[in-house]
């Protein structure tokens, strides 16, 4: 068990954030070339007033048509986002870590709090498989992927859930959720998860067309 303990914190970790950060790079170059031979106009119609004014308004609670209409929707959305950003970075357990391996640390959550903001990680998880099961214009363009990506980003909060409660088999769950993380920061680059990184660059070009071609709101 330590020597699979010692393996998954070191090699395959810093393999992970190789991964991670290189199919990043990639990703983005990937795209920016594409972008430059395909539709070179996406360039050139970028505009930062109505880019930010775009992106301000979709990262605002309710500030926009379809969060009203969808209100269930927005508050598990925003909800989910921000502790799944959150928790990972502030829980005690990971700035521990950081504070061993590299001498750097910063302010916790408290574990209470880091609890419930994990808990709202799974159930809102369970709320987007429930989406994706029942209600039929979702279902229709829901693929396998999908479903697996549900299940990469909720597992490693499972077990997190589960080693910071050292419930029964927790050495070996331990395990499970540092695989689990590596596995979800692996899968970034090269799924849906990119759209972390792609967001503002997809919501400002909508923004700077909207607002500076069409002289409408995207919003």
């Amino acid at each position: 068990m330590h020597s699979i303990y010692s393996f998954v914190t070191g090699p395959l970790a810093w393999l992970a954030f190789i991964v991670f950060i290189g199919g990043s790079a990639f990703r983005f170059y990937s795209l920016y070339s594409l972008a430059r031979k395909k539709d070179a106009l996406v360039f050139e119609y970028m505009n930062l007033k109505f880019a930010l004014r775009s992106i301000g308004h979709w990262l605002t609670p309710f500030g926009t048509r379809n969060m009203n209409l969808n209100p269930a929707m927005t508050v598990v959305t925003f909800a989910f986002h921000i502790c799944l950003f959150l928790v990972p970075l502030f829980v005690f357990a990971h700035v521990i870590m950081w504070k061993e391996s590299f001498n750097i640390s910063w302010f916790t959550l408290p574990g209470v709090l880091a609890d419930l903001m994990t808990l709202v990680v799974i159930f809102s998880c369970g709320f987007f498989l429930y989406r994706r099961i029942m209600l039929p214009e979702v279902r229709y363009l829901t693929t396998a992927v999908d479903y697996l990506i549900l299940f990469i980003v909720a597992a490693p909060f499972i077990t997190g859930f589960w080693v910071y409660h050292q419930w029964a088999g927790f050495p070996t769950m331990t395990i499970l959720h540092i695989l689990s993380g590596e596995i979800m920061l692996v899968a970034i680059p090269f799924t849906k998860l990119f759209h972390m990184f792609l967001f503002p660059f997809t919501r400002g070009y909508m923004g700077s067309e909207f607002g500076s071609v069409r002289m409408a709101k995207d919003w």
